[in-house]
């Protein structure tokens, strides 16, 4: 935890008790959980499940209290550049593989059905053109 983003936590709290709202106000009005709303004001980012979702949600609060983001980006850089983790993502053999399609087994029955409607329907016709021929 940086010095730099505990004083942007606390100027936000600052700025949020400036404007008589409630973490839980805050929560309902920027849909922004209010465990990462309290981990913000706090400078504690290191509970967010990324830094992309921390970058964001620290834009998000900035702009709901009227904080410029440029103001922001001078004020306190360090906040709005976290160290970005690095993904480890394992390819083996089993990610190439098709994986089934819960209803596969049953995709030709909706076609059996119409193509069973329209043989009824052709051999209808075909006894309707007989008889009407007829007479």
């Amino acid at each position: 935890m940086s010095d730099g983003l505990k004083k942007m936590g606390e100027k936000f709290r600052f700025k949020r008790e400036e404007m008589s709202l409630t973490l839980k106000e805050v929560e309902n009005a920027t849909s922004i959980r209010m465990v990462y709303l309290q981990a913000i004001e706090e400078g504690r980012v290191d509970h967010f499940l990324s830094s992309v979702y921390a970058t964001g949600f620290i834009r998000q609060y900035a702009s709901f209290l009227g904080i410029e983001n440029d103001k922001l980006t001078k004020e306190f850089p360090e906040a709005l550049r976290l160290p970005s983790e690095k993904q480890d993502f394992a390819y083996g053999i089993g990610t190439l593989e098709m994986r089934g399609n819960p209803q596969g087994g049953i995709r030709w029955i909706p076609n059996l059905i119409w193509l069973v409607g329209f043989v009824i329907v052709a051999i209808g016709a075909w006894y309707f053109a007989k008889f009407v021929g007829v007479f």
